[in-house]
């Protein structure tokens, strides 16, 4: 592919900045960073590729910010993350040989539950309870599973991750966001070894746009830390909600082609 020119590429980085923002808070920055590349005329194979490298630079800035706040311990973290990355790895795989479409159906029905759920709970997860599962289950049962979800699709991944550590895990929304970003970074990692060795990443681009990713993910992080779930619970809904809406404005979304809309 040809190079960019400088004020693409600027406007990349703009929109990883907004989306690392976004995404440090409640997850849903491919809904930026995805449509931005398409735009710039980059193939849709190599969007999703360089997705993932960018999404890298966000996901780790927010769980460094959140784990120098106390709020995540990376290295009690760590086995969590490595079964969501190979989650991802699988769902990867996965998808360069089976459409996506069921997936793709569904997503933004959950996506719009997950809104539901979390909008009609006034309280929900501002303190942490006794969690439903034991670390052990969560680990090998849970994470995977979203983490595969990742490989296969992806938006929406953080809203998952973050439900399931509130319902599941019993924590608090400001806990559960930290420990979200680490798992994230996981499932990113995993899926972009898939991705490069397709050779189907960008690095111009993924580096420009993991630039913005990483400011914005820092300032986002901090924002949250200091708003807590009062900024973080309705940030979650909108962006579930727009991601939803998004998915289903596609002419090409399954749904509207299986009833000819």
């Amino acid at each position: 592919m040809h190079d960019l020119a400088l004020h693409i590429l600027l406007f990349l980085f703009a929109a990883a900045f907004i989306a690392g923002f976004i995404d440090s808070i409640a997850g849903g920055g491919g809904m930026i960073t995805i449509p931005a590349m398409l735009i710039a005329g980059i193939p849709p194979l190599e969007t999703l590729g360089t997705n993932k490298l960018q999404s890298l630079f966000g996901s780790g800035s927010a769980s460094l910010a959140y784990a120098r706040y106390g709020h995540v311990s990376l290295k009690e973290q760590l086995p969590m993350a490595e079964m969501a990355a190979l989650g991802s790895v699988l769902g990867a795989l996965l998808a360069t040989v089976v459409p996506a479409d069921a997936l793709k159906a569904v997503l933004p029905f959950l996506l719009i539950a997950i809104a539901v759920y979390f909008g009609c709970k006034p309280n929900f997860g501002e303190v942490e309870r006794h969690h439903r599962i034991s670390k052990f289950a969560f680990t090998l049962g849970f994470v995977p599973l979203i983490g595969f979800y990742d490989g296969v699709f992806g938006p929406g991944t953080g809203s998952f991750f973050m439900l399931g550590f509130i319902t599941l895990g019993g924590f608090g929304i400001i806990k559960a966001t930290a420990h979200t970003k680490f798992l994230n970074f996981g499932s990113n990692l995993g899926a972009f070894f898939v991705f490069l060795a397709y050779g189907v990443v960008l690095w111009k681009v993924g580096l420009t746009m993991g630039a913005g990713q990483f400011l914005g993910a820092q300032v986002g992080s901090r924002f949250a830390m200091a708003k807590g779930a009062k900024i973080i619970k309705p940030l979650l809904v909108i962006t579930s909600i727009a991601l939803a809406i998004r998915l289903l404005a596609d002419p090409a979304h399954p749904l509207r082609i299986w009833i000819g809309i």
